[in-house]
């Protein structure tokens, strides 16, 4: 049996909220399947699955705060799944988690206070509670009656159509986006500081006249509807992925010490409305045209900034970029984004 366990989204993580189970138990998954929602600092964030099987079952409740490293769900593996795995799993000291506690809801009826348990998803109370939706009022259509996110998007959509949405659900969510992105700001800040301290840090310089990059690619981008216009950036990641072709000790991350990767994925600074930064990678960029690399960065940097990653796409970078040349800097020293 091999354990699902919740994995570390960064340095600076030490544990994340499960809000929604994707897969149950007797679901068949494979690699690249999203299994859960996860809550972290750096927001919503969808768990994908690394190995091959059939659920066999969730050992964690929608809800509850889970540590890293903790197992959240067992998959009875396929016989390929087997052979390729490799038996490394040490063992672990057993964590005992406290799940959120399931509430009540009481609801005047006349002159009687009837109490009604309201069966929904972490996901979809939450929602309800940010548009200011009374969720008592929400028929589920889920398995037992049970209110689904989209459940409560249909409320909010069916309220909106009718144009009732009140002024508080608008000042509501204004206030709650700043948290957010403290949380983020605090989570990058902790991260940065500690890399500082405990990664070796030196920087070098070397300026590489780009007048030709930049000739050929105004040349075809003329000849291009605005959608399909290239971004100096993709040209950026494409020439840091050929370089480390030829440079592969360059294509390592710092985990008690230097280990070296095969695939190179790009991590790129994204920078995020109000404030803070997210780094999600661009996997086997060197593999990839420029065309391609283009298209990754429009359909990543939007869902980036709206918070709705992939667990892989916070986890896999094997370098890090950032392009400020386009806001005016010459010479950016950066700190080197953990692990």
């Amino acid at each position: 049996m091999i354990e699902f366990q919740m994995p570390s989204l960064g340095a600076d993580m030490e544990a994340g909220t499960l809000i929604e189970w994707r897969k149950k138990p007797g679901d068949v998954v494979k690699r690249g399947d999203i299994i859960a929602e996860v809550e972290t600092q750096k927001g919503l964030i969808e768990i994908e699955v690394f190995d091959e099987g059939v659920i066999s079952e969730l050992l964690i409740k929608e809800g509850t705060k889970v540590p890293v490293g903790t197992a959240m769900a067992l998959i009875n593996p396929t016989e390929s799944t087997l052979e390729t795995r490799k038996e490394t799993t040490p063992e672990k000291t057993a964590i005992k988690i406290q799940p959120t506690e399931e509430k009540t809801i009481k609801i005047a009826t006349g002159e009687k206070l009837v109490e009604r348990h309201i069966k929904a998803s972490p996901l979809a109370k939450r929602i309800a509670t940010d548009n200011n939706i009374d969720i008592s009022q929400i028929h589920g259509t889920g398995e037992d009656g049970a209110i689904t996110k989209e459940d409560v998007e249909n409320a909010i959509a069916q309220r909106n159509k009718i144009g009732e949405t009140p002024k508080e659900s608008i000042e509501t969510k204004k206030e709650k986006s700043t948290p957010q992105i403290e949380a983020i700001r605090s989570a990058v800040a902790a991260a940065m500081s500690k890399s500082n301290r405990e990664i070796p840090h030196y920087y070098l310089e070397k300026k590489i006249d780009i007048t030709r990059t930049l000739t050929w690619l105004q040349e075809i981008n003329n000849q291009r509807p605005i959608q399909k216009r290239i971004l100096p950036a993709a040209v950026l990641v494409k020439a840091v992925a050929q370089s480390l072709i030829a440079f592969p000790e360059l294509n390592a991350i710092w985990e008690n010490g230097i280990q070296l990767k095969k695939e190179i994925n790009i991590g790129f600074v994204v920078s995020l409305r109000g404030g803070g930064i997210i780094v999600p990678a661009i996997h086997n960029a060197d593999t990839k045209s420029i065309d391609a690399i283009m298209e990754m960065l429009n359909d990543i940097i939007p869902r980036a900034r709206a918070m709705k990653l992939r667990s892989s796409e916070l986890s896999d970078s094997t370098i890090t970029i950032t392009n400020m040349g386009e806001g005016g800097a010459d010479t950016v020293f950066g700190i080197i984004y953990p692990p």
